[in-house]
């Protein structure tokens, strides 16, 4: 019987500021150095940079493709490509969990990278599925912007005070709405 070859999953999350982004283009950049075919994808939501770009908080960019619909993906796919990454990967909707699925039965590496929590603190849209079906599992972590401490949270705010919890989970921001925050300095009203 011959082996067939198995994709492989790894998620990186972790909060706002913690070098998601960044982790991810270095991983794409290592993979393009080992001359394996790369294909990023982004949500059409996450208008925060050019729709041909990704970028890390340091000033990073890496191409890729923003997408309104993930059914759309294999008509980006070449020959060539054995890498496929998503960034923001919180803002997919479930049928990208499908997708991804298939796309590592057919032999594809596929990177993920995503906030695992909202503002509230609860995982953020498909990360916990991701997450429980990933082969390697990165979880970084930030500064907290109050005490200096580990940060594992994000906090929004609303006109300068935090988010009460019924605010929608759903709003693309960056530093002028979000902090980086540790589990005592993040606060839930």
């Amino acid at each position: 019987m011959q082996k067939v070859d198995r994709g492989t999953l790894e998620v990186i999350c972790g909060c706002m500021s913690s070098g998601k982004s960044e982790e991810l283009i270095r991983r794409l950049r290592r993979a393009t150095i080992a001359k394996q075919g790369v294909r990023v994808f982004k949500p059409a939501i996450d208008v925060r940079t050019n729709e041909k770009l990704i970028a890390s908080r340091n000033g990073v960019l890496f191409e890729a493709t923003a997408l309104d619909n993930v059914q759309e993906i294999q008509k980006y796919l070449t020959s060539d490509v054995r890498v496929i990454a998503f960034d923001e990967v919180q803002f997919f909707g479930k049928d990208l969990i499908t997708v991804v699925y298939g796309l590592i039965g057919e032999g594809y590496r596929i990177i993920a990278a995503g906030l695992d929590t909202d503002f509230k603190g609860e995982p953020f849209g498909i990360i916990g599925d991701l997450l429980a079906q990933a082969d390697r599992v990165t979880k970084l972590d930030a500064v907290c912007m109050q005490c200096g401490g580990r940060a594992t949270r994000t906090q929004r705010f609303i006109d300068g005070v935090p988010a009460p919890y019924n605010a929608p989970q759903v709003v693309v921001g960056g530093d002028e709405m979000y902090e980086a925050r540790c589990r005592n300095c993040h606060i839930i009203e």
